[in-house]
């Protein structure tokens, strides 16, 4: 399978996960969790978030980002290079915060 296509999967799930566990049907939310547990086993390992920021801070050293201001450019690069290993939101999140030091 895509990992694109597996994420999108995931997503759908996680959204009906939340929506069930708020109207308290276990039942429903279970099999949400073990369908995510299956299509996850699709995707390539995901990076935890020291392995995150480490490779993100070779990224900043490479690119000569030093403010806020270069998120863009780190972004181009680290989206390239990490892709299937963590998503956007999440590399933009750490980028952001490993910038604003």
């Amino acid at each position: 399978m895509r990992p694109n296509f597996c994420k999108k999967l995931i997503k759908q799930r996680k959204d009906s996960l939340e929506i069930y566990q708020q109207q308290q049907r276990a039942d429903l939310a279970k099999k949400e969790q073990e369908e995510i547990a299956v299509i996850e086993k699709f995707l390539p390992q995901q990076l935890d978030a020291a392995a995150l920021n480490a490779a993100l801070s070779k990224i900043i050293a490479e690119t000569g980002a030093s403010s806020p201001a270069d998120i863009g450019k780190v972004m181009g690069v680290a989206t390239k290079q990490l892709a299937g290993q963590a998503d956007g939101k999440t590399i933009s999140a750490a980028v952001k915060e490993l910038l604003s030091k």
